[in-house]
């Protein structure tokens, strides 16, 4: 069985790797052996955390706007590449093969496809170009000091005066809000409300009066997560997603989103590279260990298999169980093979810091606990 035995391993998808023809390979191979600089390839290399360094992320995406690739997944009408599946698994296997930087954008990962999915007309086309042109950059406010995996704790007040929602409140662990214009965020607008019940889903403009950002330092010292204050901070009660009351439904469907695509395949693969690369300079990998790395390239291989087959449809739970299933196998993954990384290669400075930079990978966007939660009750467990 593979990983918790969700679905049985296959041969990855031979027959939907046929359909990236030799067009597409050749026109992938020659932009990235055109565009990507070994000034580029050595940040992607360097890379421990969710993004490369902020001067790397801002050419390389640059190069893909220009070029349309930004935005693989999204339609073409709204300035995405509109490519396929197996088009998409291609390319991101062939920039981590080649140590692209790594964008993580919350922007045209996350929130982009949300507003193209739920938003309204006004909110395509004032959010969508800004995304692809880098003209807007976005953070998620979601987690608090008691709201983390029980997001729905959630206490940030978002009080209505007018044509404003007035917030007051705080959100935790934010990632890269320091170099963010935007949020999206969960408050709550009725005071008495509990759980899922009485939320807005709202777009943020992070330079409103009122809002103040302070770094949180990881053990490594990289400052990647903040904690973010709102002390009376007004926003139109037009810049949200969703019906007033009702932003949990809209908050599902966002991390639905997220966790399909916070850690993909290319990713995996640019991990293990990374750590075959360590072991071999740190001196010689043992015969158990090779046979780990074998392993790990196996793993990625199945998981491969099971993203396309969830974005096919072809796995037999629903969309938002099936994605807890890709974020659960993901995460997972990848802290095995920042493990072995560091086995093979204790006295690197970069396998110590991509292992701890990975220690965080089950807890955030939901704890393994909590999606083996949401994948028992989805095949009927009590």
């Amino acid at each position: 069985m593979y990983g918790d035995g969700l679905t049985q391993p296959i041969a990855v998808h031979d027959d939907e790797t046929q359909r990236v023809d030799q067009a597409f390979r050749s026109e992938v191979e020659a932009f990235l052996d055109e565009s990507l600089t070994e000034a580029l390839r050595e940040a992607g290399r360097e890379t421990t955390g969710l993004k490369s360094a902020p001067d790397a992320c801002g050419a390389w995406r640059d190069k893909l706007f220009q070029r349309g690739w930004l935005a693989p997944s999204w339609p073409v009408k709204h300035g995405g590449a509109g490519w396929s599946t197996a088009q998409r698994l291609y390319f991101e296997n062939a920039c981590a093969e080649r140590d692209a930087p790594i964008l993580q954008s919350s922007g045209v990962r996350t929130i982009g496809p949300l507003i193209i999915e739920e938003g309204s007309p006004s909110q395509k086309a004032r959010y969508l170009p800004a995304i692809l042109s880098g003209e807007h950059e976005w953070c998620q406010g979601f987690s608090e000091s008691q709201a983390g995996s029980d997001l729905s704790a959630l206490s940030l007040r978002a009080e209505r005066d007018g044509d404003d929602f007035v917030l007051s409140g705080s959100k935790l662990w934010t990632s890269f809000a320091q170099y963010a214009t935007h949020m999206f965020l969960l408050a709550r607008n009725v005071p008495s409300s509990r759980g899922g019940e009485g939320l807005v889903f709202l777009l943020v403009e992070m330079d409103r009066p009122g809002i103040d950002v302070r770094p949180i330092r990881f053990i490594d010292g990289q400052h990647e997560t903040n904690e973010v204050f709102f002390d009376k901070v007004r926003t139109p009660v037009s810049d949200r997603i969703g019906d007033i009351g009702e932003g949990w439904k809209t908050a599902k469907r966002l991390m639905s989103i997220a966790r399909s695509n916070n850690t993909t395949t290319g990713v995996l693969r640019r991990a293990l590279r990374a750590a075959q690369r360590e072991a071999a300079e740190s001196g010689d990998v043992c015969p158990q260990e090779e046979a780990k790395f074998l392993d790990l390239q196996r793993r990625i291989d199945a998981f491969e298999a099971f993203e396309w087959r969830v974005a096919a449809g072809m796995v037999a739970v629903a969309p938002a169980p099936a994605t807890s299933a890709l974020k659960l196998l993901a995460t997972e993954l990848h802290q095995a093979i920042t493990e072995i990384g560091l086995t093979t290669a204790p006295h690197s400075e970069f396998a110590q810091a991509k292992y701890l930079a990975t220690r965080a990978a089950t807890i955030y966007s939901g704890t393994s606990e909590i999606h083996r939660n949401i994948l028992a009750r989805s095949i009927g467990c009590p």
